[in-house]
């Protein structure tokens, strides 16, 4: 058997309130030491030369994958303006191609940006955000070069083809939705929002084209280091909105669009504890006054919908539209000209509340076809239309960009996935089960699997988890699992606490001094399917990324004996020691996540349950992390360290694997093709554990 390697153990203390910790592996903090990259690049040959036997599987996992994916494909374009906005990509090429079609989707395709091109040979390449202005003349768009989410902003001339001259780095962006970006009214302002040392998001700077941008104007600093800040464009195109927003509290300022050189008014001053949001309703509509809509947590745990002139001062001058519902959450709202939406959950599903622009009258529901599914808002930069665009899926239900006439209630599919090599999903079947919680909270579990399953405990089973930030964990198809599924995997997903699919009090449970919870709850489904027949340990494994890795490690190192193999990617296990950081990115803003290490009652709950301080000297599950070297979320030294730490503490014949992407950050490869590859080593990892004879 080759030899693991073995990291150079450094002791160094750290001690809090009384107690001194000896972290050995703390010198992989310093990047800039030669260790940590031999280390590093050790551990990857480790993995190569230990999973080198299961490279005829990832090659035909890649290609099963690469097979359910058309290669030359489009999305179904949406509306704003006189353009068709769409995404098309082409086989063997990684990035989409941004492009338009004027008037009409069969009018001449204009291409804006080929990210293709832009990544060149660069290992990584992924866009930031994308903004087009009012006139539809520019485009301001900025690129993540290296995973580290610090992107450069470069603005386009549609009309020439040419870039403006400026560039201005250092910009943020929310890289997963395309935001950070705002037009004014005049197509010559833009604004947008730069990054601290901590890589916290905290000026709102206005640049005007052709302008130096050291010469562009600070707007707006957000001072507090538990808040980040955001800038958006009101669907309505009236106004920019500047959010500046904590873990628990958030804070709003408007500006008209058209009055770029004006002041930015406070909506209403920050109260903690109190979240709001809101999106303009437009002005004078139905002889209105101009108008903000408003969701806000203030006496209504689940949220409740205001109406606010868009001249009120203060929340004392809001009124109630929607009251608060105990069995409803309210996610967001969309204004339309003629229409207000509501996203709403209810009872663990997603739902769609279409009312007419006062809130109040011809009120319905959209109707969805399945029992258990998922749906996505699509952009909707269309402020008077009658169609709302989201994207409908299931475990077994593909990708479908629905066009639902908001008038008629008609469903009109523009597109669903194709899925080139075949997929039936008549041959499948979609469960939703519920475990007991050892506090008696049934968790529900969504599971798919192949007809003709027999409950016999033989069943390769695995188990994916998140649990954390009120984020909602849905049951959204992935044709990638078909490759397990096909293989007599049952795959789960466990909507345990910590998330918001049963409503604000399922988040609740699941964070600060409640986090154990989600956790327990993880373990208590695992249990349930083993009770019910589905699966057993030798067959059960284990998938989670970032907080979800913090799951992963949590878990295992409870409950050591309960799962065969545990996938951990880009895990947050070092709870401790980053909470106590200030100068790591998000630290200050996740103290009311997590809490805050100086005060001993959070300190002494989050050594409860840090998998990194909670390492034994037990027989442990095969275990794969992952991370990306550039990763500003989970710092590389996360992962890198609990590996060490496993294969220093685990009984011997642990099996413990660190791979290291060195082009990445948090989200991983951002081309498709070496996703598929990252995926294709997990799955592999997967079935030579539990699939072997």
């Amino acid at each position: 058997m080759p030899t693991p390697p073995i990291a150079p153990r450094r002791p160094h203390s750290i001690t809090q309130h009384g107690q001194t910790r000896l972290d050995e592996y703390y010198w992989m903090r310093q990047r800039e030491d030669p260790a940590v990259m031999d280390y590093l690049l050790a551990e990857n040959a480790y993995l190569a030369e230990m999973l080198g036997h299961t490279k005829p599987l990832q090659e035909q996992l890649l290609q099963e994958m690469k097979g359910r994916i058309k290669e030359d494909d489009s999305t179904a374009p949406e509306r704003f303006g006189d353009y068709y906005y769409y995404q098309r990509t082409v086989t063997g090429k990684q990035y989409p191609i941004y492009c338009r079609k004027q008037n009409t989707p069969e009018a001449p395709e204009e291409i804006l940006i080929d990210q293709n091109a832009l990544a060149g040979e660069r290992g990584f390449c992924r866009i930031g955000a994308l903004a087009v202005s009012p006139d539809q003349q520019k485009l301001a768009y900025s690129i993540d070069p290296d995973g580290s989410e610090k992107c450069d902003l470069y603005i386009k001339n549609l009309v020439s083809g040419e870039l403006y001259p400026e560039q201005i780095a250092n910009t943020f962006a929310e890289v997963y939705e395309h935001v950070g970006l705002a037009w004014a009214a005049d197509s010559e302002t833009l604004f947008y929002v730069t990054l601290d040392e901590a890589l916290r998001s905290d000026k709102l700077y206005r640049h005007r084209l052709g302008d130096d941008p050291a010469q562009d104007a600070l707007i707006y600093h957000e001072a507090d280091n538990t808040f980040y800040l955001f800038v958006f464009q009101s669907r309505s195109q009236e106004y920019i909105t500047i959010e500046s927003r904590a873990m628990d509290t958030k804070e709003w300022r408007i500006l008209r669009a058209d009055d770029p050189l004006g002041k930015a008014r406070l909506f209403d001053a920050r109260r903690k504890g109190i979240e709001y949001s809101i999106e303009h309703g437009g002005a004078g509509r139905n002889n209105q006054v101009d108008n903000f809509f408003v969701i806000t947590n203030e006496n209504a745990r689940n949220f409740k919908l205001m109406e606010a002139s868009a001249d009120a001062t203060d929340h004392s001058q809001w009124v109630e539209v929607i009251p608060h519902r105990e069995d409803t959450l309210i996610e967001t709202v969309a204004a339309f000209e003629k229409h207000l939406v509501l996203f709403e959950r209810k009872a663990g599903l997603k739902q769609v509340r279409i009312s007419a622009p006062d809130g109040l009258g011809d009120v319905r529901y959209v109707p969805f076809p399945e029992p258990v599914y998922d749906i996505e808002p699509g952009l909707n930069p269309e402020f008077e239309t009658d169609l709302l665009r989201f994207t409908y899926s299931s475990l077994t239900t593909p990708n479908s960009a629905i066009d639902f006439h908001m008038d008629s209630g008609e469903w009109e599919l523009k597109k669903q996935d194709e899925i080139p090599s075949g997929h039936d999903p008549a041959k499948y079947v979609s469960e939703r089960l519920y475990a007991t919680a050892s506090d008696g909270t049934h968790v529900p579990i969504s599971i798919v699997y192949k007809k003709g399953l027999v409950k016999d405990g033989c069943n390769p089973t695995l188990i994916y988890g998140y649990g954390a930030y009120g984020y909602s964990t849905d049951a959204e198809f992935n044709a990638n699992r078909f490759s397990l599924i096909d293989r007599g995997f049952i795959f789960a997903i466990a909507h345990i606490r910590g998330g918001s699919e049963l409503g604000r009090l399922w988040y609740d449970d699941g964070k600060l001094l409640n986090k154990r919870n989600s956790f327990t709850d993880f373990i208590a489904c695992a249990e349930h399917l083993i009770a019910a027949g589905y699966t057993s340990t030798p067959k059960l494994a284990i998938i989670g990324g970032s907080a979800g890795g913090l799951l992963m490690g949590a878990c295992f190192t409870m409950r050591p004996d309960l799962f065969k193999a545990v996938v951990a990617k880009v895990p947050f296990v070092d709870v401790i020691t980053t909470m106590s950081d200030p100068t790591i990115p998000l630290t200050t803003l996740e103290y009311t996540q997590w809490g805050d290490p100086d005060d001993k009652t959070f300190f002494d709950y989050m050594m409860s349950y840090s998998p990194y301080d909670n390492i034994r000297p037990v027989a442990y599950p095969a275990i794969l992390i992952t991370t990306g070297l550039n990763d500003p979320r989970v710092a590389y030294w996360e992962p890198a360290k609990f590996a060490a730490r496993l294969r220093a503490m685990a009984r011997p014949g642990s099996l413990i694997f660190l791979k290291t992407n060195l082009e990445a950050g948090h989200a991983g490869a951002s081309g498709r093709y070496d996703y598929l590859k990252e995926v294709a080593l997990e799955y592999a990892f997967l079935i030579d554990r539990l699939c072997a004879a």
